[in-house]
């Protein structure tokens, strides 16, 4: 009955807990990860100076940063896969000197480690020999004519605390960047595994993506896609609550990430415990994807999602980056829309109580009933919370993945 007026829509989060000495600001609505290589220069260009002109940030994907991420100048979120693009020894192990080097630019201001996509958790990739340029060869740090392998696994890491002491390195090496990373919740004790890590060596993480399995990648098989992999709703809130149970939620921000288009998709996720967005979907609309479907065939119509240079002049770059910032801004001041007829000073404010939905049978649930926030420290404690999050917490161990029975 009584909405509020917020005119500046320039909403930020600040990402960085003690252990970083080089927070950043970040908008709460920023480009998920998308690699050059899957997406043509012209669309990496464009997006990067969409970036620079708004005012947000741009995730790398795991290709690693080439020229095209570069020359806009735009914030980068530098994204770290099993494959170690850009900072790879020549056996495709991890490299801490190269990744010194990737991470010193002062364009990078995070660092991202992908565990998994919500489009194929579980699984690698191969990128074929024949698909490889000069181009993607440099920014990746690979060898021309020789297939790109993306392992399923990470090869610098293999249990809980190796992860953790993973995230230690790249904090190190970075100078004191925020370190955090990305997954798609599968087994839910695993994640309890790194929670448990990060309360017993004390390294905690300054941010965690997760990303639901409505993600999309033309990558996907099929039936990974449909099939394997939590949605966002129910992974997200998992995440929130599990860290919520340890009492370190305060020290991870947590981004989601999976079809988040427009501003109720990015309210109804600040709702369920998440910090800031990230879309991946949304800024492809504004390139001018139209969802063709010959991702994969390197003929993409439009000039998003190919390397043909003749396609890609169908992307003007200087017309497309004012598209990928007018679209940021006009759904950041939606959002403010939003928060503003519920009456809140800010869209992080939002809580489950906010929305409603309609249950098994037909009536409507009340979000706080559907997906509630768990009491802080109920997990260290062993009682209170939710019985079920308490019986995978007493299965999970931090020096191993591997189930106990």
């Amino acid at each position: 009955m009584q909405p509020k007026h917020l005119p500046d829509h320039d909403f930020r989060v600040l990402i960085g807990n003690d252990a970083c000495s080089k927070p950043y600001n970040a908008s709460l609505y920023n480009i998920s990860a998308m690699s050059f290589g899957a997406l043509s220069a012209n669309a990496i260009e464009s997006l990067n100076r969409g970036a620079k002109m708004g005012g947000f940030a741009h995730d790398t994907g795991e290709g690693g940063i080439s020229r095209y991420h570069r020359t806009g100048g735009g914030d980068l979120i530098y994204e770290i896969g099993s494959g170690y693009f850009g900072c790879r020894n020549p056996d495709g192990s991890f490299s801490p000197d190269r990744f010194a080097e990737q991470a010193a630019d002062d364009q990078v201001k995070m660092i991202e480690i992908k565990l998994s996509q919500g489009a194929k958790p579980g699984h690698g990739g191969m990128l074929p020999a024949s698909k490889i340029t000069p181009e993607i060869a440099e920014a990746r740090g690979i060898p021309m004519g020789a297939d790109c392998l993306s392992p399923a696994a990470h090869s610098a890491f293999s249990c809980p605390t190796g992860l953790m002491e993973f995230i230690a390195t790249l904090r190190e090496r970075s100078g004191g960047k925020p370190v955090g990373f990305k997954l798609c919740i599968g087994h839910r004790r695993e994640f309890m595994c790194m929670v448990k890590a990060m309360l017993e060596t004390g390294i905690v993480p300054d941010f965690i993506v997760v990303d639901g399995k409505e993600g999309g990648t033309g990558a996907a098989p099929l039936e990974f896609a449909n099939h394997v992999g939590m949605p966002l709703v129910e992974g997200l809130s998992f995440v929130h609550n599990t860290l919520r149970g340890a009492g370190i939620r305060d020290q991870v921000r947590i981004g989601a990430a999976g079809k988040l288009i427009t501003a109720f998709d990015i309210a109804r996720a600040f709702a369920l415990g998440a910090d800031w967005a990230n879309s991946a979907r949304g800024f492809m609309f504004a390139l001018g994807c139209i969802q063709s479907q010959s991702c994969h065939t390197n003929r993409c119509p439009v000039g998003v999602a190919t390397q043909d240079k003749l396609r890609q002049r169908a992307l003007y770059v200087p017309d497309k980056a004012e598209r990928v910032a007018r679209f940021h801004g006009n759904t950041m001041k939606a959002l403010a829309e939003m928060a503003g007829a519920a009456a809140l000073d800010d869209p992080g404010r939002f809580r489950p109580r906010h929305f409603m939905q309609r249950g098994p049978d037909g009536e409507m649930v009340e979000g706080d009933d559907a997906f509630p926030y768990l009491p802080e420290g109920f997990l260290i404690a062993g009682e209170g919370g939710d019985a079920d999050y308490r019986k995978r917490w007493a299965r999970a161990s931090a020096t191993s993945f591997a189930p106990p029975d």
